[in-house]
């Protein structure tokens, strides 16, 4: 069994972080049946920049990383305090430790910041938030990342980042691809309507 670990921070955006339960799902279902979401966080409860309030099954603290081979970072709103939690020392390090261990890590779109305050994306190359002046671009730049900036997911060596919300759905089925094979990823696209 494949685990993958969904990372949710306070004011996370519900759409990025279903897409993966969603893909991966299928695939358990009606995939070959080897992957499996896990949902983490800080808190008891965690509120999404919608309020729609998730119950993680598991906290930051109690994460052991070698039963997982894979991290997933949904992006969300500053305004829903999204930074508070992904910016903290916790998120970071867990970041940092999926690293160390050559694990996949996947984000979509701002939670591709995490990933560069983390150290990890440094001469590295990846992207985040493409709109509104592509300010969230070059926040990640200050990291010492080199932005693709028109490519909507950007792929370096263990770490998948996408552009903003639209990409997420592909961001889900390049990782099951990665974690499964080609093969697979199309049946469960095929499964799903996208194909």
């Amino acid at each position: 069994m494949k685990k993958i670990l969904l990372l949710l921070a306070n004011g996370f955006e519900a759409v990025e972080a279903s897409v993966f339960t969603d893909v991966l799902g299928w695939n358990m279902l009606e995939g070959d049946g080897s992957t499996l979401v896990v949902t983490a966080g800080m808190h008891d409860k965690i509120k999404c920049t919608w309020n729609f309030t998730v119950l993680p099954e598991i906290k930051i603290k109690n994460v052991n990383v070698d039963d997982f081979e894979a991290l997933v970072i949904p992006g969300g709103f500053e305004e829903a305090g999204f930074f508070i939690d992904a910016y903290s020392n916790s998120f970071l390090d867990l970041i940092r430790t999926f690293n160390a261990k050559g694990k996949i890590i996947a984000s979509v779109c701002v939670g591709a910041l995490s990933i560069g305050k983390s150290g990890i994306l440094k001469g590295r190359t990846a992207t985040t938030y493409n709109l509104n002046d592509r300010k969230r671009q070059y926040e990640l730049s200050k990291f010492g990342v080199k932005i693709l900036e028109n490519q909507p997911i950007v792929i370096d060596k263990n770490v998948i980042t996408s552009y903003n919300p639209s990409t997420a759905f592909n961001v889900a089925f390049t990782l099951l691809e990665m974690l499964t094979s080609t093969e697979n990823c199309t049946k469960v696209k095929k499964l799903m309507g996208f194909i």
